[in-house]
């Protein structure tokens, strides 16, 4: 429902995202930890909420783990494969009779999924298809300034020099205080991940880039691949089933169209301006 109501996406429940977080090369570790950075690391997968809250985190995975296998085989994606998540039954898009599952928004990194919805790959894409990459971009916007905001915390702007059982504690430490805070931030006057602090859209859908995207680097570095482009017709179906609601009456936005038509969409759902 919020992310309906905040992001213009229908069954959206949480964005998702994965991160490397770089620590210090542990002792007697080997190549474990060491990933295509060529720093040592471990693997963050959250997901957040359309208020820009944690809702789940899996923390620790070896930074050198073959991208195909993040995914596949962390705690989360196992959950989410057994369906463990208590995860609702399907329900209707609004304004029809079409039912759809909830879902998560990821960019190009995960694997489409009937709870994972990903962009549509390739540049010649058709304008549904452009305006479905579009739509999915702003919810999964959310989580990118999920993590932005986190950055704030000083923990992570350099390497974490600590032994990993601990670094993972201070990772979910860091977690929890963030949602601590933007919670507070609900009920007092806000401070913490402030409206200009993330990014925002304009009346026409152009992005506004927030201040954490110029204010802070770093040491957070995005995940590869974490799964095969290769999905079952089923799945593709839905993914077309949403891509026809959202240029529909019923799941239209009156400002997607001129703002597809002014610029592409480039692969993973990024934004592009096109040449005059």
């Amino acid at each position: 429902m919020e992310f309906n109501q905040r992001w213009n996406l229908p069954n959206c429940i949480g964005a998702m995202d994965g991160k490397h977080i770089m620590i210090q090369c542990p002792k007697k570790s080997g190549s474990q930890y060491f990933n295509y950075k060529k720093t040592f690391s471990i693997i963050l997968m959250a997901i957040c909420d359309a208020y820009y809250s944690f809702t789940l985190a899996d923390v620790g995975a070896f930074g050198s783990q073959s991208n195909g296998g993040v995914f596949k085989e962390s705690a989360s994606g196992q959950a989410m494969d057994n369906n463990e998540l208590r995860i609702p039954c399907d329900k209707s898009l609004p304004g029809t009779d079409t039912s759809f599952p909830y879902f998560v928004a990821a960019d190009e990194a995960f694997p489409l999924k009937r709870y994972i919805m990903r962009p549509y790959p390739g540049i010649k894409l058709t304008q549904k298809q452009q305006i479905f990459n579009y739509r999915l971009s702003r919810a999964r916007r959310v989580v990118e300034n999920t993590f932005g905001i986190s950055v704030s915390r000083r923990i992570f702007r350099t390497s974490i020099i600590a032994e990993v059982g601990t670094i993972e504690r201070i990772v979910c430490a860091t977690l929890c205080l963030h949602n601590f805070l933007k919670k507070e931030d609900s009920i007092t006057q806000p401070s913490y991940g402030a409206e200009t602090y993330v990014d925002t859209y304009d009346r026409d859908g152009n992005v506004i880039s927030g201040e954490w995207r110029k204010n802070y680097e770093s040491q957070m570095h995005d995940l590869g691949r974490t799964g095969s482009n290769r999905s079952a017709s089923s799945v593709v179906n839905l993914q077309n089933t949403l891509a026809d609601y959202l240029v529909s009456t019923e799941g239209e936005v009156e400002w997607q169209y001129s703002h597809v038509n002014r610029e592409h969409i480039l692969p993973g759902g990024s934004i592009g301006y096109s040449s005059p």
